[in-house]
């Protein structure tokens, strides 16, 4: 007798968490991870039930960190039912409505005000209890997907001995840089194709379960200098002076506004180099090739924010040697 798929257990799990046997299912969103997401409706509702393959993902992590999002009142989905074994969870529907589409010149003071809101309730509330620390271990660790990925996958080069003390180098100092910073909770992909607009004043946040104990600096400048979306230099820092403001109102930081840039431009370096690498490994290894078309942007902010530092002008130089005036969107045979 053939094992039922995994398309059938999905949609007999859903109906029995519903008592619903009529219940539909059909697909709400693609993933950049093992995890796929699908909508039902049953009795005049809409849910939402997450689909985490267990010999692909643990959905514990995930349940986690929801609940402690919860508890502090942020604005995460309300979870119906949840099956850490087989890997399902039905969960409230919290629409369409993603943030990036919506931005606008005239919209972006208040949209990315409701979410920075959310951002420092998040930093204030939410339990840091167990989570991992975002050590220097595991910052160079994510750094290390850019040569790997992008300077020998993507563009074919093999960092020389020299090439790699460069490297190195650079990532030390970014590392040593957040280390340096207060401490707090870190969403880690803290953008606008993870907050929706919902008829709350706080932002409905998802993709949250990679949460860690980190630098405080780390989600802001995943929102304000988004991989998918530019906003004006001026623009940006004065959004990153308005928080530094509320950070030390709340006692997090004292640091002066342009130490607090300063340490906002190295971490979003950092973050900078580990997405050059994901994007890549996202086609390559998984087959996503959409990732490739957000490869300028992401290069650009490298570029532009690396030269302005000493310790990453070096790491900066190598890359755009290597990348030599290339499409950074055509996939390498």
């Amino acid at each position: 007798m053939s094992l039922p798929t995994r398309e059938s257990l999905r949609l007999d799990w859903t109906r029995q968490a519903l008592a619903d046997r009529e219940a539909p299912l059909e697909r709400a969103s693609n993933d950049a991870s093992f995890r796929s997401y699908w909508r039902t409706r049953s009795a005049g509702r809409s849910w939402i039930v997450m689909d985490a393959p267990p010999d692909k993902e643990d959905i514990r992590p995930w349940l986690d960190i929801a609940y402690r999002l919860a508890r502090a009142g942020l604005h995460v989905p309300d979870i119906q039912a949840a099956d850490p074994e087989r890997g399902f969870v039905l969960m409230e529907d919290l629409g369409e409505r993603l943030l990036l589409p919506e931005l606008s010149e005239s919209s972006a003071d208040r949209l990315y005000g409701s979410a920075m809101d959310a951002l420092l309730a998040m930093q204030l509330r939410t339990d840091t209890g167990n989570l991992s620390p975002y050590d220097e271990t595991r910052l160079v660790a994510e750094m290390a997907l850019m040569p790997e990925w992008l300077l020998e996958r993507h563009l074919g080069h093999t960092p020389g001995s020299d090439e790699r003390d460069v490297i190195e180098a650079a990532f030390h100092a970014l590392a040593s840089s957040a280390r340096l910073q207060p401490q707090a909770f870190v969403h880690r992909d803290y953008h606008s194709r993870n907050l929706l607009i919902t008829d709350r004043d706080n932002p409905g946040i998802v993709d949250f379960q990679d949460a860690v104990r980190g630098p405080v600096t780390y989600d802001l400048v995943s929102l304000l200098r988004d991989c998918y979306i530019e906003w004006p230099e001026a623009r940006v820092n004065t959004w990153v002076e308005e928080y530094r403001q509320r950070l030390v109102a709340a006692g997090i930081t004292s640091v002066d506004a342009a130490t607090f840039l300063r340490a906002f431009d190295l971490m979003g370096l950092q973050r900078h180099l580990k997405v050059l690498g994901i994007f890549c490994r996202l086609w390559y290894r998984d087959g996503k090739a959409g990732y490739l078309q957000d490869l300028p942007l992401v290069w650009k902010y490298t570029r532009d924010v690396g030269r302005r530092y000493p310790e990453t002008a070096p790491l900066v130089d190598l890359i755009e040697r290597v990348i030599d005036g290339r499409d950074l969107t055509q996939p390498r045979s």
